[in-house]
Parts: C-alpha cells; sequence; structure tokens
C-alpha cells in the first residue's frame, strides 16, 4: 500500500500466482487422495481374505489332513448371498448437483424447444395454422383398456400362482417319503405356468388384438420382468427350504406374501426378504420423476417427426442400393443415439427411481457409469445393472454351478444367447414381423467386441471406439428396423402364411413397386 492506497496489479499478480499454484499442486493432491484410497481399499480386501480364512479353519479343524482340505476347497458349493443391497444413490442424482453436468442437461432440454419450435413452424406454414395434434403417440399407445386388462391378469397371476405353488412344496417338503417326485410334479407346474400362462398368453393377446407397438411393448416387457421375478423368488427361496429339512429345523422359512407383493412393485429383479429402505418418501422427487418421463415421451415423438418419419416415409419407394443404404444408416445415428439417450434416462433413471421412491427403496444403483467404458464387457456390465444382475446369478453363476468353472465362455456365450434371444423376441412381438438385425449385432459383433474390447483396454481411445460402434449400432438398428416397417406398410400380403412373416419385405418391396 502507498499512502492508504492497496496496489490493485500488485493484489492481481499474487492472486494469480497462487492460483497457478493451487493448479500445480491439484494433480499431486489428486494423485495422492487416490494412493491413499487404493490402500484403503487394499486393506479391507485383505481382512476380508482374512476373515475367510480364518472362517475356514473354523470349518476345517487342524486335524484334518492337507489332502482332505485340498478335497474341501475343490468341491463346487452352490451360489449364495449373491447381490447385497446397500442404500445408495443413483448416479445422475450426484452428478446433477455439479453445475456442469447439470448445463448438459439443459441443453438436451434447448433440444427439445428447438424440435417443437421446428414442428410448431413448418405445421404453421403448410397448414396456415397451429397443429397441436398427437397423432402418432396416439396410435401408438392405442387400445390402452386392452393393455390394462392384459397386465392385470398377468400380476394377479404371478401374485397367487409362483408363491402358492412354493408354499405348498414347502410345506409337503419335509414330511414328503417322495421328495425328488415331489419337486419334480411343482417344478414342472411352475415351468408350464412361465411358459404357458405367463409366456404364449400374453404374447397371444398382443398379436390377436392387434395392439399398436407402444401397447405391445408394455405388455411383452411386462411380462419379461415378471418371468424374471418369479424365477428370481422361487431360485432364491428354494435353497433356504432344502437348507433348513437339512440342518432339521423346526420351522420352514416361507416368506409373507406382503414381502412378496413388495418384491414384485420393487425396481429389482433380485428377491430379499428385506431391502434397505429410505426413512421417508419425497413426493417432490417422485413428481419430477414422472414429468421427466412424460417429458422424454414427448422428446421421442418429436425425434420421430421431424428426424425418422421424413426420411424413411418415401426410403422403401426408392431402388435399393449399397449408397443409399450407407446414406440411410449414417442419417439414423443422430435419432437412434437420442433414442438411446432418451430410453436410458427415462427408464433406468427416471421410472426406476421413481417407483423406488414410492417404496422408499433405498439401493438405487441401476446403472453405472457406462459412458466411461473402455470396454464392452464393462459397458455390458453397467448399462443395465438391474438386468445384469440377474443374468449374472441365474444363468452365468448357476451354469458355473452346473458345469464347472472351467466353461467359462461357455457360460458367457449361453448368456449372450439369451439376452440376445429375449431382445429379438420383444422386437418381433412389437413390430409384428421377425428381423433378426439386433440378434445378428448381439450375437456377432458384440461377442466379437466382447473379447476385443475386453477390461485389458484402458485409456480413452477405447473409450472412443465404443462409442463410435454404439454410434453405427444405433444407426443401423434404426435404418433397417423402420424400412421394413414402411416396407410392410407399402407391400402388404394379402393372404400371410407363417413364413412371410419371416421374410425381410424391405429387400423385394421396392422392385414390386
Amino acid at each position: 500500500s502507498s499512502l492508504g492506497r492497496v496496489d490493485v496489479d500488485h493484489v492481481i499478480t499474487r492472486k494469480m500466482q497462487l492460483i497457478a499454484e493451487a493448479e500445480q499442486l491439484k494433480p499431486a493432491f489428486m494423485k495422492e487422495v487416490d494412493s491413499h484410497f487404493t490402500e484403503f481399499v487394499n486393506s479391507l480386501v485383505a481382512k476380508s481374505a482374512l476373515l475367510d480364512s480364518s472362517s475356514s479353519a473354523s470349518l476345517f479343524p487342524a486335524s484334518c489332513s492337507e489332502k482332505e482340505l485340498h478335497k474341501a476347497k475343490t468341491l463346487r458349493a452352490p451360489p449364495e448371498h449373491g447381490k447385497i443391497f446397500t442404500a445408495r444413490r443413483s448416479l445422475l442424482d450426484e452428478l446433477f448437483e455439479v453445475s456442469h453436468i447439470r448445463t448438459i442437461y439443459h441443453m438436451f432440454i434447448a433440444l427439445l424447444i428447438v424440435f417443437i419450435l421446428s414442428t410448431l413452424l413448418v405445421d404453421f406454414i403448410d397448414e396456415g395454422r397451429l397443429v397441436l395434434g398427437f397423432d402418432l403417440l396416439v396410435f401408438v399407445f392405442g387400445k390402452f383398456p386392452v393393455v390394462f386388462c392384459t397386465w392385470l391378469c398377468m400380476f394377479c397371476a404371478t401374485v397367487i400362482v409362483p408363491y402358492n405353488l412354493f408354499v405348498w412344496w414347502a410345506q409337503g417338503y419335509c414330511s414328503s417319503s417322495h421328495r425328488v417326485i415331489r419337486s419334480l410334479f411343482y417344478g414342472m407346474l411352475f415351468t408350464k405356468f412361465q411358459t404357458a400362462g405367463l409366456g404364449f398368453g400374453p404374447t397371444y393377446i398382443a398379436v390377436s388384438y392387434a395392439l399398436p407397438p407402444a401397447s405391445r411393448f408394455i405388455v411383452i416387457l411386462e411380462q419379461v420382468r415378471l418371468v424374471m421375478k418369479a424365477h428370481s423368488f422361487v431360485r432364491e427361496n428354494v435353497p433356504r427350504v432344502l437348507s433348513s429339512v437339512k440342518d432339521k429345523s423346526s420351522t420352514v422359512p416361507i416368506p409373507r406374501i406382503s414381502q412378496y407383493l413388495y418384491f414384485l412393485f420393487a425396481p429389482t429383479l433380485i428377491y430379499r426378504d428385506n431391502y434397505p429402505r429410505n426413512p421417508m418418501i419425497r413426493w417432490g422427487y417422485v413428481a419430477t420423476k414422472f414429468a421427466q418421463v412424460l417429458g422424454s415421451l414427448f422428446y421421442a415423438y418429436y425425434i420421430f417427426v421431424r428426424l425418422c418419419i421424413p426420411q424413411f416415409r418415401n426410403s422403401s419407394q426408392e431402388t435399393f442400393n449399397l449408397r443409399g443404404l450407407v446414406l440411410c444408416i449414417f442419417n439414423s445415428i443422430l435419432p437412434g443415439v437420442l433414442i438411446l439417450f432418451l430410453v436410458f434416462f427415462a427408464f433406468l433413471h427416471c421410472w426406476l427411481n421413481a417407483f423406488a421412491e414410492m417404496l422408499r427403496f433405498a439401493d438405487r444403483m441401476f446403472y453405472k457409469d457406462w459412458w466411461n467404458s473402455t470396454s464392452y464387457a464393462n459397458y455390458y456390465r453397467t448399462w443395465n445393472v438391474v438386468v445384469h444382475d440377474w443374468l449374472y446369478y441365474y444363468a452365468y453363476r448357476d451354469f458355473l454351478w452346473f458345469f464347472g468353472k472351467k466353461f467359462k465362455a461357455a457360460a458367457m456365450l449361453s448368456v449372450f444367447t439369451v439376452s440376445a434371444a429375449v431382445h429379438e423376441y420383444v422386437l418381433s412381438v412389437c413390430f409384428g414381423y421377425f428381423y433378426p438385425v439386433l440378434f445378428c449385432l448381439f450375437m456377432c459383433f458384440g461377442m466379437v467386441f466382447n473379447f476385443i474390447l475386453n477390461d485389458r483396454r484402458k485409456g480413452p481411445i477405447w473409450n472412443v471406439i465404443m462409442w463410435t460402434s454404439l454410434f453405427l449400432g444405433q444407426g443401423v438398428i434404426i435404418c433397417l428396423y423402420s424400412q421394413e416397417w414402411y416396407a410392410r406398410q407399402y407391400c402388404p400380403m394379402e393372404n400371410p402364411v407363417f413364413l412371410d412373416y419371416l421374410k425381410p419385405r424391405s429387400w423385394s418391396c421396392h422392385m414390386k413397386m
């Protein structure tokens, strides 16, 4: 200071020096924090291993020979414990507290506003008035009473049949003199319900009533969800009954019907008698999530109206050529990626979090940071944790339990096949035709990328490769399925046979026209 006045230039220079020094210290500080965190996690793993070894020592006393200990370690124990539920928030809820991430969310809202304005202006220029109808939404969600009645029948059947079959089997299993025959009988009844009751029934209604696409999606996705829930309930509780009989327990562990009902609504596919619960319901949070689901629905509507329908409406009338196909795929990347983001945000984040909040379900890890994946193996694990957990515990681990740990590649292939078949089944029923584009992408490119882009691949370049292939895949899906949809509208069959539903119509429609 000079005569009571502050040298402003000197203060600013000093402030800039402090900021520069802080920026230089930041990497070292983060590296130090990371190393301490790594040491902490390693110590936890070491303590866990120590606990496992101490429990093994208590199970196998010192009098056992080394040969017996080795034999006991090589025995294949059935999968137990499984997924551990704990109270945690969804990742996007945490990220949206950062202003930079929240700005990306605001950019998507701004893009929606642009779509709405462009649609209104184009309609005003063409029609001379504002067209506020939503004919596409009314069409795809049509015949809602049939959808609701079908869902109600599916849900009531899932509440009554699997629970009562399990209770009847469990109550008489201990005193039965023919336990194997009894188990096979009730197992066949449960399998018949899964395949005929939940499997064939809803599919028949969706096809025979000619439900529109979105209505079919609701029925078929609920069908798949209830099948997976019923399997988890039986799969988790049967071993408990067998264990209680083996231990000669006086009580049979049968869950209460209220616990089963809670599980049917809970946003998880892994059954537990109890889950971590939050102390209260934030109804404002629930309303926000449902509003975001509704906003995402209108977002998808404007994407189809502005980016998809104008492109594909006349594509089936044009002569098929390689140049047109390539242009179609690359023009479909933008709407395909936007639909991918909307499905993730609307369902995996908003819808599941809304139901979790209403049920006070505290474990909100429905997905992980799949956008940071440098391998497809990690992407498959983190994109949809809810479904991945079911496939991991009831398909992958049970396969290894039955056939041994040497068949890990076969177990992974079986999981990929089941997942690809179910995805293709959902699309085939909902669109009304069989066009196995998604199945081929799953089984061919998905399997190849899963082994090539594995967990050993690190670094930003692999994340770029993952995103590039994901973009191209979305473009292929949107392009080919849309072309097939319009080809079947322009070139219908008068008396179609079963094979006509399996042949791609888009390959020959332009010839007929």
